[in-house]
């Protein structure tokens, strides 16, 4: 199953996050299909390509629930 899901980048301590377009099976950091957005939450940074995740999420593909709550937060969904 496609997925829009999160992908750990930064230092250590210092997590900051890609939202990419992945199959669930898929290693967390591995080969993404598509980049759709970054995400700090330390600095609560968010940046997202709504027009891109609005397609997706128009073709089926499912986001998990940290990233639900994430585009909750930004009022995507």
């Amino acid at each position: 199953m496609i997925k829009i899901r999160l992908k750990r980048y930064g230092r250590k301590k210092q997590p900051t996050y890609r939202l990419v377009v992945m199959n669930n099976s898929d290693r967390r950091d591995g080969r993404a299909m598509e980049e759709l957005g970054f995400y700090n939450p330390i600095g609560n940074v968010l940046n997202l390509n709504i027009p891109r995740i609005s397609a997706r999420l128009a073709e089926g593909v499912q986001p998990t629930d940290t990233v639900r709550n994430i585009l909750k937060k930004a009022k995507v969904l």
